[in-house]
């Protein structure tokens, strides 16, 4: 008693402090972003159209509806600024988040009108490598290996679905791209187990691996066989009765099979990592290996098939956009993909629900970024292209806080 009564006074204080220190950052963050708002969206004058089904349209007057929500930032972001919410806490920062890409998006439709509900497919469609990757990342974090590699594992995985798929037909380049991402996660998984080389090093050097490798091959074989590197994606499938429900059927139920598997993925991730003896003994290996492997547990047996589970995971992330979504391979295709992947990680605490909403965050603003282009909003090209890779700085940086993972993730493990 007298040990504990010593330590709660210390350790309560600075948690309570790093919190508040927190929450104030937040509740000026958006306070700062109602006042951009207020006197940059809400001084365009006209009409805003958001087309929500076919026959429909909703109108209106961007000016006065942006300020409206400018101050309803304004005044969400002083409260948690003075004393915060509580339990509240993420449900208020959602809705201040989404007060200010509503009245960013009234701004921008000011005087024309674009699809709202295609925004939103549009946001469903391209989280599903973010979301892939990201559930990649969790697998091998949560049993104690740092997963940098995911951006190379998608970028090869996409090269090999886009060849094997143009030459074989898509279902054998989905094949063909989980065997390479599992391919290139053996890579992480010998040096990083076998021989405990440093996990980030492997991970970047992977990455840069699959980019020299793919890039040139797509300079010198692609180019000289054109016939090597076209397909026809898959078409979305429309599920019976639920695509007819208005809006939500469109976005949700109107998808690609790659939507569907990204679902069935986060959900079958989440129920095994919490509810099976596999997910307890990932869990276990992940926070005190040492633990798990005097109760039995085989630590680097199972930390072997964690990875290569997590390498062809990532390898349906890297079939989309070739075989689900473009087409074709392009170099670099992936264009940072797997960092926001991991950015998702973080943001979602390691956990597949959290990193499903983090994805369809990053899938937002893709599918934000890809509407401005097509409104006269006078936003350059170059900045509109930004918007993913600053929302995904901002999250980490400002949201995320001190988000702790796997206390044994990236340590090396030695059975002896």
């Amino acid at each position: 008693m007298g040990f504990m009564s010593t330590i709660d006074p210390v350790i309560l204080p600075l948690i309570s402090a790093e919190q508040r220190k927190q929450a104030r950052s937040v509740g000026l963050t958006f306070v700062v972003l109602g006042i951009v708002a207020a006197f940059v969206l809400g001084n365009r004058p006209g009409d805003a159209g958001f087309k929500l089904v076919d026959s429909y349209i909703f109108v209106i007057p961007a000016q006065p509806f942006a300020r409206i929500l400018a101050l309803v930032l304004i005044a969400l972001g002083a409260a948690q600024l003075l004393k915060g919410f509580g339990k509240w806490t993420n449900v208020v920062l959602s809705i201040s988040a989404a007060t200010f890409v509503i009245s960013f998006l009234a701004w921008a439709a000011s005087g024309g009108s674009f699809s709202f509900t295609g925004m939103l497919q549009d946001t469903v469609t391209r989280s599903v490598p973010i979301i892939l990757g990201a559930i990649a990342g969790i697998l091998c974090e949560r049993s104690g290996i740092i997963n940098i590699a995911i951006e190379g594992q998608l970028l090869g995985s996409a090269f090999a679905g886009a060849v094997a798929g143009s030459l074989l037909g898509p279902w054998i380049g989905i094949v063909a791209a989980m065997a390479m991402g599992v391919g290139l996660s053996s890579i992480l998984a010998v040096f990083s187990i076998r021989y405990r080389v440093d996990q980030v090093i492997v991970g970047f050097a992977i990455n840069f691996f699959a980019l020299g490798l793919t890039s040139f091959l797509a300079a010198r074989v692609l180019t000289d066989h054109p016939d090597y590197n076209i397909l026809s994606p898959l078409r979305p499938i429309a599920l019976p009765l639920l695509s007819n429900i208005p809006v939500i059927g469109v976005v949700l139920f109107t998808q690609t099979l790659f939507v569907y598997f990204a679902y069935l993925a986060v959900a079958v991730a989440t129920w095994s990592l919490y509810h099976t003896k596999w997910g307890l003994r990932t869990r276990a290996i992940g926070e005190y290996p040492k633990a798990a492997g005097t109760l039995g547990v085989d630590v680097i047996k199972l930390r072997y098939r964690n990875v290569l589970l997590a390498g062809a995971v990532a390898g349906v992330g890297g079939a989309w956009w070739p075989i689900g979504m473009v087409g074709r391979f392009d170099q670099n295709i992936t264009n940072g993909r797997g960092f926001i992947a991991l950015a998702a990680v973080i943001f979602g605490r390691w956990n597949p629900v959290g990193a499903l909403s983090a994805a369809l965050v990053f899938g937002l603003a893709e599918a934000i970024q890809l509407k401005m282009s097509n409104l006269d909003t006078g936003i350059p090209s170059e900045f509109l292209l930004m918007a993913p890779y600053l929302v995904t700085l901002v999250v980490v940086a400002g949201f995320v806080g001190r988000s702790r993972g796997p206390k044994a993730a990236g340590q090396p493990y030695d059975a002896q």
